[in-house]
């Protein structure tokens, strides 16, 4: 579902433009070769284009300078933190045919600021969200995601900016509505605004600057919020309604940064952290039958004190396969931690791109070679997991407040005491909640590795995150067998209680990718279910008609990532 990155077209004015980007953060910062270039315009799984440039501002300042130039020369800009390419949204897709298109990268600019002691964050556009997590452990804080996005080098805006969600049930997506951002309004002209809640200024270049060195002192900085281990998200999950919890177009979520989707030029965002939970207790839960999880799911939403801090539902399949596709990244976590992870990443995703020119060598030699070294390694995983892996064809990893071990413990023994109900749980110790939570985490780049490893089987990933209603009884997807015949593989894993799924399938050689999915979004439509619900709607989703309108809003010259969510990509949305 991708092709090649191909040099973009040299409109006039584009050698001026280039010139000039290179007067602000220097000529080595400005990256016009097809090779350079490739790493941020080819997306992991979807997405490729052509660029004019990838531009590396070193400073809040700088990015400000190059977005003038690129408003004076009507290019179009793609703000780009880590290029995760879930969806296509945070690099090029389909050639405009009138303006070029340049990426923004922000990871150089990666400080982070922290108030009121450490419970709230200034990040600016490049602080990715392991640097937050590592920041805040020292001031016994966390950040809204503590383990996925964070170890893939994803960045605190990006999280803002798509409105993820992760699996902690209490703290809902990402979002604030204290931001610092450029927008280009209907004649062109540039607007700062900030809404940090922090008195910076006036004068554009000197808010930016002041902002990034941090300059301000304690009366110039609003109130923080009420502390707390959660939001009113969590009263949100308890309701059964026919609607789902959180999706990308859900307009409560959609404020100025938040959820705009690369649609403004984001600076920093100002979010609150969370209380460090040390104490923790880790309940691994087996069934055979889908309705004995959504049964448990209810009498936990219904119950007195808190919810869960996270429960996780993989399937047995999903198990297996991570053990085997997802082995390197549970074997690097498990015994290099996060920070080795992230070192990994960039190392395959460069490695890949050098690899790439090699006669026969592919798109992916790098995941190839990680995979058949990381055979030999022994993945070591505690034997009651695999036990349950082999007696179960439905898992649940729930990790509730030490404080609610006891009440935890109680109700799940309660609950499969009951008549009628099947399954098993069992209390984990400490290396078995380790590995629990890095097996699921581990399902998440399966697929993918997967397709890597049979592209001659294979046409493409067809994979979705979605958000199902909240009192959906049936909740796991049985597709009809004109579908599943398409398949090579299916794997299903999740935000159980937000009930929220992520479902990544790969589909034969020979069948249309597009048509396929297409076909299969409609059957959950069908169900009310609303897809994306967290990776946004990037280049594979149409976005409903209201968040064009607010798209529209935000960026009414159209200048910032032109495309996303298939809305026009003319000057004035045409």
């Amino acid at each position: 579902m991708r092709t090649p990155p191909t040099r973009a077209r040299q409109t006039p004015g584009a050698a001026e433009a280039i010139d000039a980007f290179a007067r602000i953060m220097g000529r080595k910062h400005v990256l016009t070769a097809p090779r350079a270039t490739a790493p941020y315009t080819t997306g992991d799984r979807f997405g490729s284009g052509e660029v004019l440039a990838v531009l590396r501002p070193g400073s809040l300042v700088d990015m400000w300078r190059a977005l003038q130039v690129c408003v004076d020369h009507d290019l179009i800009v793609i703000p780009q933190a880590a290029n995760t390419g879930l969806t296509g949204g945070s690099g090029p897709g389909a050639p405009d045919g009138e303006r070029d298109v340049v990426i923004l990268s922000t990871l150089r600019i990666d400080a982070i600021h922290l108030l009121h002691d450490a419970r709230e964050a200034v990040s600016l556009a490049g602080a990715t969200l392991y640097s937050l997590e590592e920041t805040l452990a020292a001031h016994g804080r966390e950040p809204h995601s503590v383990i996925g996005s964070t170890s893939i080098g994803a960045t605190v805006v990006g999280g803002i900016a798509n409105n993820s969600g992760g699996s902690q049930i209490r703290k809902g997506p990402a979002y604030t509505e204290q931001a610092i951002y450029a927008r280009v309004d209907e004649d062109g002209t540039i607007q700062l605004v900030n809404h940090l809640g922090i008195d910076l200024g006036t004068d554009p270049t000197h808010i930016l600057d002041r902002l990034e060195r941090g300059d301000w002192s304690a009366a110039d900085v609003s109130p923080p919020p009420p502390d707390g281990t959660g939001t009113d998200y969590a009263e949100h999950v308890r309701e059964l309604a026919p609607t789902p919890a959180r999706f990308n177009a859900d307009p409560t979520f959609l404020h100025e940064a938040s959820g705009c989707a690369g649609k403004l030029l984001v600076f920093a965002v100002r979010t609150r952290t969370f209380p460090l939970e040390q104490d923790k207790a880790t309940f691994y839960i087996g069934t055979d039958r889908p309705a004995d999880l959504e049964a448990l799911r209810r009498r936990f939403l219904a119950a007195d004190g808190p919810l869960p801090i996270s429960g996780e539902y993989l399937s047995a399949h999903a198990f297996d396969l991570a053990s085997e596709y997802g082995k390197d990244t549970y074997v690097s976590l498990k015994h290099a931690g996060s920070a080795a992870l992230v070192r990994m990443f960039a190392l395959k995703s460069w490695a890949n791109g050098v690899l790439a020119k090699l006669p026969g060598t592919g798109p992916s030699a790098a995941d190839a070679i990680s995979q058949r070294l990381f055979s030999l390694v022994p993945a070591r995983i505690p034997a009651r997991l695999l036990g349950y892996r082999d007696r179960f064809a439905h898992h649940l990893i729930l990790v509730v407040s030490g404080s609610e071990r006891a009440a935890t413990e109680q109700l799940l023994k309660g609950f499969f005491a009951e008549d009628g109900q099947e399954g098993d749980f069992f209390a984990c110790d400490a290396e078995e909640a380790q590995s629990a939570t890095l097996i699921r985490f581990g399902v998440a780049s399966a697929a993918s590795r997967y397709y890597v490893m049979h592209r001659e089987e294979a046409s493409a990933m067809v994979t979705f995150d979605v958000a199902l209603r909240r009192d959906d009884e049936d909740w796991l997807e049985v597709l009809p067998e004109e579908i599943a015949d398409q398949l090579l593989q299916s794997v299903y894993f999740g935000h159980f209680f937000c009930h929220v799924l992520h479902q990544d399938h790969v589909a034969r050689k020979g069948v249309d990718p597009f048509a396929l999915k297409k076909r299969m979004t409609r059957l959950l439509e069908e169900r009310g279910a609303a897809v994306p619900a967290e990776h946004n709607f990037g280049r594979i989703y149409p976005a409903p008609a209201g968040t064009v309108e607010h798209y529209r809003r935000l960026d009414p010259w159209n200048m910032f990532n032109a495309g996303v969510g298939e809305t026009s990509v003319r000057k004035g949305w045409g």
